[in-house]
């Protein structure tokens, strides 16, 4: 494929008309850009420009090959615009990485509000945590402190959440409360298996937990239902039927509403240590401080 530089000189000669402003559009040197035109057509075997004293006159075939290029080249010049890094960013741009609920539940209401780009990523914490590693996020929030020797990211504590059971409204629990009542565990955990339950594929780590810290066992059942995240478990249980294992912030709300109802915190309880984890070469640490206060406002 011939060299783009090639076709950006040959660009800039035909747009201003002589080799030395051509060059001085360029930042190249004024042989170097009659090296790149002698190349170009040697390639396409034509003359592309009548050499004057004065200015440089394009032929037929040198007009023809302008309008054939030249809008793949704005194209490519506006990518280059968009995307290139630059020390003088008109708006800073933060790259973040936590999981859905998190970010529908305390940053979503804040987005109009912000004054800085913002992009959000989504996914596992051990790819999000690499990611942060490799320069494409900025921020993560994640209850999993990793300890890599040559890591760039540190890790800040900020808030707890703690595993809890809910229930919809109308599940009937009275034996439920009955055998937490009475510390009577085995009855309760055949009371919990004879009913609906609910969790989501990436808070089965939770669901195990709380069971093996509660009962001393791992939990010999599979959910009834499997759900993407914790907010459509949240909105399934809303006035409905069935028991569920989710973070306690997640469902604050809904309990003041009565939509659902805290059943039980478990006799040990099953916490988890949430973290600011960012890299310690960070810019742009005031944007950065913006949303670390909107976290610690909403999580105190």
């Amino acid at each position: 494929m011939v060299n783009l530089e090639w076709y950006r000189t040959f660009k800039e000669i035909y747009e201003n008309g002589t080799l030395t402003k051509a060059s001085i559009a360029l930042y190249a040197s004024q042989p170097g850009v009659s090296v790149h035109l002698n190349a170009l057509e040697a390639y396409v075997g034509k003359k592309l420009f009548e050499r004057t004293s004065r200015k440089m006159i394009p032929t037929e075939d040198g007009k023809f090959l302008y309008e054939y290029i030249i809008e793949s080249l704005k194209k490519l010049e506006i990518a280059e615009q968009h995307f290139k890094k630059t020390t003088q960013e008109k708006n800073p741009s933060i790259n973040i990485g936590m999981c859905s609920e998190m970010f529908q539940l305390i940053i979503e209401p804040e987005i109009p509000k912000l004054d800085f780009d913002l992009v959000a990523r989504f996914g596992a914490h051990t790819d999000l945590i690499k990611d942060l590693n490799n320069g494409i996020l900025d921020l993560v929030i994640t209850p999993k402190k990793q300890n890599e020797k040559k890591s760039l990211v540190e890790y800040i504590p900020f808030s707890k959440e703690r595993i809890v059971l809910i229930a919809g409204n109308k599940t009937n629990v009275t034996n439920i409360q009955k055998h937490i009542k009475s510390n009577n565990l085995n009855k309760l955990e055949e009371e919990l298996l004879q009913n609906v339950w609910y969790s989501s594929s990436n808070e089965m780590e939770h669901f195990r937990r709380f069971w093996f810290e509660n009962f001393n066992k791992k939990p010999a059942f599979k959910p009834n239902y499997i759900l993407p995240n914790i907010t459509s478990i949240i909105r399934c249980l809303n006035n409905g039927n069935g028991l569920a294992l989710v973070p306690d912030f997640l469902c604050q709300e809904q309990i003041l509403r009565n939509e659902i109802n805290l059943v039980w915190e478990g006799k040990v309880k099953t916490e988890n240590t949430l973290y600011f984890a960012s890299r310690t070469d960070l810019k742009y640490k005031k944007e950065l401080n913006t949303i670390k206060n909107i976290f610690i406002s909403k999580m105190k």
